[in-house]
């Protein structure tokens, strides 16, 4: 959400930005909004002049009642009596239009980056760097799910009984690999001075609507029948929920947070649920990194938490390279943000495995997170990243280390997360 004061100073930015979105049809949302906001300001001015004349009257009741001026305070007490009835009709349609403005503002995106690309989709996004060559081995490379099947590591068709389309089932070998990237990552986040949290894996309305877009929610959110509470669709959506009306010390900024949680996710409006593959799925795993900083120091923390993905998949030997995410394809509260993708040996070109955004103060606006500051205080910063999450990255950690002979190398930094295992091997 943006400031309502920019709004007010500089409209034709706030024009600009959504054309830069390709989002023309929310223009006339401006307009709406600076009348609302300017009878806002009208009845609270009315309002104001009111509970002032409220006192100045009361005082004049008290001394005509002293003269015995019974009659003249009858009077005064009557436009008092009027003004109060006024005032209350006032505070009922002040916080009318305060409703129909907030919601308003909140389909308002947020401003852009101007390193941000333009573009209307995905497929314009642009490609910065590659980090590890990129190789195709000299053996056909199955599809994911046959690896795994010849490993005897899944099981869809039992998860279909269960669950339905888009659940899976992991075994043996290839559960505790998953297991084993997951306690890599978070020991890697670890290790760069995050500290370890396990949130909640269910929030409250008001966090959701904090947290993202509604268009996003109508699109991921599993809402839990009966109850004010949803499914987190990631971690980072208890995770700055955690921060909600809070004024945080200045001293304990930046937060470098790093959390575990499982994923639920409704892929409305997705391609669909591939019927073998594990790719596109209602239910995975993630560990994640969250910052909340300054508004300085939110463009060095973008930059530095994508490199740390960047790092944690080149230290286990997977290709990767970043694209810069062009504005139509920038969620609405998103100022910037850079995809990570990893090579796919079998399709020949990379796919997604993470997400690096930065906010800025538009989630903290909606949520009311704020720091103090020697004036007061302000809105502070939040971003969030993608370290890993399996079993999108299992995918590109099969193809990548598959031998001719179906078995997969471990490398060297997931070992001790297998008990030494350097190998597995097929067994079928």
């Amino acid at each position: 959400m943006i400031d309502i004061a920019v709004l007010r100073a500089d409209p034709d930015r706030v024009r600009e930005n959504l054309r830069k979105k390709f989002q023309d049809n929310k223009l006339p949302l401006v307009d709406e909004a600076l009348a609302l906001d300017e009878k806002r300001r009208a009845l609270q001015t009315e309002g104001d002049g009111l509970r002032a004349a409220r006192n100045a009257l009361s005082k004049q009741i008290g001394q005509l009642m002293r003269e015995k001026k019974a009659q003249e305070a009858e009077q005064v007490k009557a436009q008092v009596n009027a003004d109060a009835a006024r005032l209350a009709a006032i505070e009922t349609e002040t916080a009318e239009v305060s409703e129909r403005l907030k919601a308003i503002m909140m389909r308002l995106p947020n401003f852009i980056s101007d390193e941000t690309p333009i573009g209307r989709n995905d497929t314009e996004n642009v490609e910065r760097e590659r980090f590890l060559e990129p190789k195709v081995p000299d053996f056909e490379v199955p599809y994911h799910v046959d690896i795994l099947e010849r490993l005897e590591g899944i099981d869809l068709d039992s998860a279909r009984r269960t669950s339905g389309q888009g659940f899976y089932y992991l075994l043996g070998d290839v559960a505790r690999l998953h297991s084993a990237v997951l306690a890599y990552a978070r020991d890697f986040m670890i290790g760069k001075g995050f500290t370890y949290v396990i949130p909640p894996f269910m929030i409250r309305s008001d966090v959701v609507s904090g947290v993202m877009s509604f268009e996003e929610m109508d699109g991921m959110m599993y809402k839990i029948e009966g109850e004010d509470l949803y499914l987190i669709g990631t971690s980072e959506h208890s995770m700055i929920g955690r921060f909600m009306n809070t004024t945080l010390p200045a001293e304990k900024l930046p937060l470098t947070l790093t959390s575990y949680s499982p994923c639920f996710r409704k892929e409305k409006g997705a391609h669909g649920i591939e019927e073998r593959g594990i790719y596109r799925i209602h239910q995975f795993e993630k560990q994640e990194m969250i910052v909340v900083c300054r508004p300085e120091e939110s463009e060095m923390w973008y930059d530095r938490m994508w490199h740390y993905t960047v790092e944690l998949f080149v230290s286990m030997g997977i290709p990767v390279r970043t694209l810069e995410c062009c504005s139509g394809d920038l969620a609405d509260l998103k100022y910037r943000s850079v995809d990570v993708e990893a090579w796919s040996p079998r399709q020949k070109k990379y796919f997604e495995v993470g997400s690096c955004s930065n906010l800025t103060d538009a989630q903290a606006r909606r949520l009311g997170i704020r720091y103090k500051t020697e004036k007061g205080s302000a809105y502070a910063h939040t971003l969030n990243n993608t370290v890993v999450a399996p079993p999108r990255m299992l995918i590109a950690f099969l193809e990548n280390h598959l031998n001719a002979d179906g078995s997969v190398d471990i490398p060297e930094v997931l070992q001790p997360y297998m008990g030494g295992t350097k190998k597995l091997t097929p067994r079928s």
